[in-house]
């Protein structure tokens, strides 16, 4: 028999107690914060501003960083306030709520690099058709289901690992991830790894699937066009897509479904900042540095503020 007792709390302890390291953390995720923050709020901007990007990709990304906005927003300011406090303690609805957000943040992440993949397809292999197919109809209901999913699966995945009892409070982690608490379980975990497993199993490859066989027909149509400008063009709107999403994926998968041996504190660590720290960071950045719409509406902008500003 296993003690089983009524958790009120957990206790964050994914970073050093060492001063020094404790300010090193601030400071970088402080900087990575803002910075993505940043990134992704301009992104969102621009869209919004620039009729020119009125267009169902734009939409997308838009909702994209808006997601990832949060995405970062719900793990990173919890943890800086740890280490500045030195208080680990996060109260049982707030991990609840934590862990809720997380798993539908990542979700809508994945869904979105889906459907941006799919809105490519349709963009170059069939742009006769493109207008037809992703009218704002069919975009904002293909944003509606992405959301919904995601939140759904959130629930899912939230009720199903808060309905166990924790032997202890320590999470091995900056914030609520599932792995972490089936960990400190003392109620069976079967039911949650099969849960996952089946959802990784059937999901994981749809979406490998799905995004594989898009590109696919992307870059068959892409080395079919004989002006250099135009395949330029093809690849650097989809090669961020694809390297995002190969990126979030992989990363994710090994977070979930690593081997006990390659498990330890510093490992869980790195990987879970590359799937809920980095894609924020980088999707904003990518994007910018690869998409020449988006490069010029950001001149606009600036010169804009920067007229109004000599103006005052």
């Amino acid at each position: 028999m296993v003690n089983e007792t009524d958790v009120t709390e957990f206790f964050l302890l994914g970073f050093s107690d060492v001063h020094e390291l404790q300010v090193l953390h601030v400071a970088v995720f402080l900087c990575i914060y803002l910075a993505a923050l940043m990134g992704n709020f301009l992104l969102v901007l621009i869209v919004v501003q620039n009729q020119s990007l009125h267009s169902p990709m734009y939409f997308f990304l838009a909702n994209l960083s808006l997601s990832d906005a949060f995405y970062i927003s719900v793990t990173v300011p919890k943890s800086m306030v740890v280490s500045v406090t030195n208080n680990k303690r996060i109260s049982f609805s707030g991990c609840v709520s934590q862990l809720f957000s997380v798993v539908t943040c990542a979700g809508a992440e994945l869904t979105f690099l889906c459907v941006m993949a799919y809105d490519r397809y349709v963009a170059i292999c069939h742009p006769l058709q493109y207008m037809i197919i992703m009218n704002w109809n069919a975009c904002v209901q293909m944003a509606a289901a992405s959301w919904i999913s995601s939140l759904m699966n959130a629930a899912l995945h939230t009720a199903n690992t808060f309905r166990l009892h924790f032997c202890a409070s320590n999470i091995k982690q900056f914030f609520c991830d599932i792995p972490q608490l089936l960990m400190i379980s003392c109620t069976d975990t079967k039911a949650n790894v099969i849960v996952l497993l089946i959802e990784i199993l059937i999901g994981g490859p749809f979406f490998f699937f799905f995004i594989a066989v898009s590109y696919g027909f992307i870059f068959s149509a892409v080395f079919k066009i004989h002006s250099a400008q135009a395949r330029y063009k093809a690849f650097s709107t989809c090669l961020p897509h694809l390297t995002v999403f190969s990126l979030f994926l992989s990363t994710t998968v090994f977070s979930y479904f690593r081997p006990k041996s390659l498990s330890s504190p510093p490992v869980d660590l790195l990987a879970a900042v590359l799937y809920t720290v980095l894609p924020p960071l980088l999707n904003p950045v990518i994007y910018s540095l690869r998409n020449k719409d988006i490069q010029v509406a950001i001149q606009k902008v600036s010169k804009k503020l920067l007229g109004s500003h000599l103006m005052s």
